[in-house]
């Protein structure tokens, strides 16, 4: 499929493809076989993380496709993210050569802080009490972010950026960087579309990533009865209108509102669904009517890490 993905500038003056594949909930064995057929679909950009314990199987798909000379690796947008238990600043560097090591790759294009939250340091990625909660660490994202700077002097990564955080977290970030976050990357879709965020970050020349664009419809504490909302009837009908599918549409959306997206999936003909939303716009009625649907849905709440003092989502009058 021949299609130039647009491209979002970054305030570093490095760009990335408005469109990736999420690699989230990608097992091993169905992973692999996803970003090979994404490559060759078109995709550019592919988004993954330490935590999602599928970096090897994704390597291989990059380094088979290089091979074959469908890619070059300058051609490719790679992000990976750094895990909760890493967060000590001695740590950071030793994380990142893990994933480089796991991919096959001598660089990163871009490398996120996963979450604010610090855990215990160790093997165990989930060290959790007797109540089933996170156990911290006294390491703060302060420090672990002047640790990802040095990632970037060292040519380990081109750009660093966040997951997850909210707006008085990454204001302590700006207080003290000496490279910004190029992004923030969170849970965002119609339900929870993230407009006082959005509008946060574009002030301080911080791009949005929208994790879980499509509802999340298979994580899997999902309880039966919970909306779906590749299902609303508000999202189908308007599909229906422009012969467009639900999960083309919510990708749509955030394209139009200059958000980059990374929607997940491990099948090849949907893969191919959710990269063919170039040919088509929504009215500003139909971003309206879109817009409307937000309920603060948020769907990806990081339970375990709730009693955490910096767990992103606990106050109420803190823009997320």
């Amino acid at each position: 499929m021949s299609v130039n993905v647009p491209r979002v500038k970054f305030n570093n003056g490095l760009t990335c493809p408005i469109l990736g594949l999420g690699t989230w909930q990608s097992n091993p064995g169905e992973v692999s076989r996803a970003v090979a057929d994404a490559i060759d679909i078109g995709y550019r950009h592919i988004d993954g993380a330490h935590l999602y314990f599928n970096e090897k199987e994704v390597g291989e798909a990059i380094k088979e496709k290089i091979k074959q000379g469908v890619v070059k690796r300058e051609d490719l947008f790679v992000t990976s993210k750094l895990w909760n238990t890493y967060h000590r600043p001695d740590l950071v560097e030793k994380a990142v050569k893990i994933s480089l090591s796991d991919l096959g790759l001598d660089y990163l294009d871009l490398y996120l802080i996963h979450w604010p939250m610090a855990y215990k340091e160790g093997d165990n990625p989930f060290p959790l009490d007797d109540k089933g909660l996170a156990i911290p660490s006294d390491a703060d994202y302060v420090d672990t972010w002047k640790a990802m700077e040095k990632l970037v002097q060292k040519g380990l990564v081109k750009s660093i950026g966040v997951s997850n955080f909210n707006s008085v977290q990454l204001t302590r970030i700006l207080n003290v960087a000496t490279i910004k976050p190029v992004t923030n990357q969170v849970e965002c879709h119609p339900y929870l579309n993230q407009e006082k965020l959005f509008q946060f970050c574009k002030e301080r020349d911080i791009t949005l990533t929208a994790y879980s664009p499509l509802g999340s419809p298979q994580r899997p504490w999902a309880k039966p009865g919970e909306p779906h909302l590749l299902e609303d009837p508000r999202v189908t009908s308007m599909a229906k209108r422009l012969n467009k599918t639900p999960a083309q549409i919510l990708i749509r959306y955030q394209i139009e509102r200059g958000v980059i997206v990374i929607p997940k999936s491990v099948s090849k003909s949907r893969i191919e669904e959710n990269f063919n939303v170039f040919d088509f716009e929504l009215s500003k009625k139909d971003i309206e009517i879109i817009n409307s649907l937000d309920c603060n849905g948020r769907l990806i709440p990081q339970s375990e890490g709730r009693a955490h003092r910096d767990h992103p989502f606990s106050n109420p009058d803190i823009v997320f």
